[in-house]
């Protein structure tokens, strides 16, 4: 496999219609996240930790920074925000596949330098189930 490029990585939102990209994300982040359930007890052999597989909750987290363009994903993102709602996104990996459900937007926040560009951080939760579907 091939070096693949960041601006690859691409986070988008359904706008009743489709899903359309977020405008202007420039750094994105993904985490994928599966708790562990421990099930190690007085019998476990020589004391080592036992799990249990397939029992922890799963849930992936999504962060990303870019340059506010007030478009209409942006428009969405704030709506979203504001109304707390679980919203469908697409979070797409190059070479690796694709994860498509509902996430709630846990984070928005602006910022702006006085000779700089205006931008955005956003942080997203998974709210549901999630599919994955492989390049």
């Amino acid at each position: 496999m091939s070096a693949q490029k960041g601006r690859d990585l691409l986070v988008k939102i359904h706008d009743g219609s489709g899903f359309i990209t977020l405008a202007g994300l420039r750094t994105k982040t993904l985490n994928l996240n599966a708790r562990l359930v421990d099930i190690t007890d007085s019998d476990s052999v020589d004391a080592w930790r036992e799990l249990l597989p397939g029992a922890g909750a799963k849930s992936i987290t999504v962060s990303g920074a870019g340059i506010f363009r007030d478009g209409a994903s942006d428009a969405l993102a704030r709506e979203s925000f504001f109304a707390q709602s679980a919203e469908s996104y697409q979070l797409i990996i190059p070479d690796f596949g694709m994860l498509t459900g509902p996430f709630l937007m846990s984070e928005l926040s602006y910022a702006g330098r006085y000779e700089g560009e205006a931008t955005y951080d956003i942080s997203l939760a998974s709210a549901g189930a999630i599919r994955f579907t492989t390049a």
